[in-house]
């Protein structure tokens, strides 16, 4: 199911593939997210051009609309978006913590109003496998209890403790339908406190996932606090099982997490930061609106060879967005998820040729983190 292919002789970053249904997909890895079974602005041909490998989606989302039966009718979400390569889904635990005064949390299900139409719905566990198996996802993540930042530790012990008998439950689901080539991951939780989150990844551990992530994270804490979470919480997690860090995704976040070990990520910043006008570049964050570039005929990223910078210039861009036309934020969308994809096979050739520590040094150096 995953296999390391090699390490990097100066830090924790390695390669490795992961076997699913749909393919064998290179680690370390990015995830374009179709929440509800598109990436905002972005068409499955131009996914194929960029060479995802895999997309992330949504069961909470597909599972309120369209609805599970007519995923079911058209085949399956891979069928129904015409995707023919990997999907990952998440559960919808998030989106439910998200829901605040919506929803109710107990041992036994989670109930929550839809936040389209109001209507309620009761979840257990094994439901959400269930919904998943219909959708034909091949990488399937369990139901789990996200806390808010700040929480107290005895709340945030509570959650991880109806996480982990979620989880145990989820895998009992699981293992029902036999499908060897679908894989569950276990989601580690445990807020800020590493205590919890140890004891989270250890009996996580226990059940023999096929992978595993790391979940809770950017809600609200520090920067700082974040990554020295990240940091000790990966030397917990078993080095023959993929890691996985989620909804967390800027440039230096990413590079800083393969150094550690990390092998799979997603978060919705580029597509999100090309719809409001901010593009991606080799030397940093560039805000496409603003009045510098109103006659600079350069491509947005000079090093960068996407459809978007090969024929068309940042004076071109900014006057879509200051016109509210829509090609604009397509544009912006499709260069910001080409960079990232492109950041990832760089990494992973840097790694290859043991250089990824002044593969990292180098961009850096170069991309300024505040523009």
């Amino acid at each position: 199911m995953f296999k390391i292919i090699t390490k990097d002789k100066n830090s924790n970053a390695r390669l490795g593939k992961i076997r699913t249904e749909h393919g064998i997909l290179d680690t370390p890895f990015f995830m374009p997210v179709a929440t509800g079974g598109t990436v905002k602005a972005i068409t499955i041909e131009q996914l194929n051009q960029m060479h995802s490998q895999i997309i992330l989606s949504n069961a909470y989302h597909l599972y309120l609309r369209p609805g599970l039966e007519v995923i079911k009718n058209a085949g399956s979400l891979h069928k129904f978006m015409n995707w023919d390569k990997a999907i990952l889904t998440d559960s919808g635990g998030y989106q439910v913590f998200s829901l605040a005064g919506f929803r109710k949390i107990y041992d036994s299900h989670i109930e929550f109003q839809s936040h389209i139409d109001g209507t309620k719905h009761y979840l257990k566990p094994e439901d959400v496998i269930d919904i998943q198996i219909t959708l034909g996802s091949d990488i399937l993540m369990p139901l789990d209890e996200c806390v808010h930042y700040p929480v107290q530790e005895d709340y945030a012990k509570s959650a991880l403790d109806r996480t982990l008998l979620w989880l145990e439950r989820s895998k009992t689901q699981f293992k029902k339908y036999d499908l060897k080539k679908r894989l569950l991951f276990g989601i580690v939780q445990g807020a800020t406190f590493l205590n919890l989150r140890k004891e989270s990844a250890l009996k996580s551990i226990d059940l023999g996932l096929d992978g595993y992530c790391l979940g809770g994270l950017s809600v609200g804490e520090p920067e700082a606090l974040r990554n020295d979470i990240v940091n000790k919480t990966i030397s917990h997690l078993p080095v023959d099982k993929p890691r996985y860090l989620m909804g967390l995704g800027l440039p230096e976040d990413i590079l800083n997490a393969v150094e550690h070990g990390v092998d799979m990520f997603d978060c919705v910043i580029p597509t999100r930061y090309g719809r409001n006008g901010t593009a991606f570049t080799s030397e940093g964050k560039l805000v496409i609106r603003n009045s510098p570039y109103i006659n600079d005929f350069m491509p947005l990223d000079k090093e960068c060879s996407c459809s978007t910078c090969r024929n068309f210039s940042r004076a071109y861009i900014r006057h879509l967005f200051n016109t509210n036309e829509i090609l604009g934020l397509i544009l912006v969308s499709y260069h910001n998820l080409y960079f990232y994809l492109n950041l990832m096979k760089n990494i992973r050739l840097a790694i290859k040729k043991n250089k990824f520590v002044e593969f990292k040094k180098e961009f850096l150096n170069k991309y300024k983190i505040v523009s």
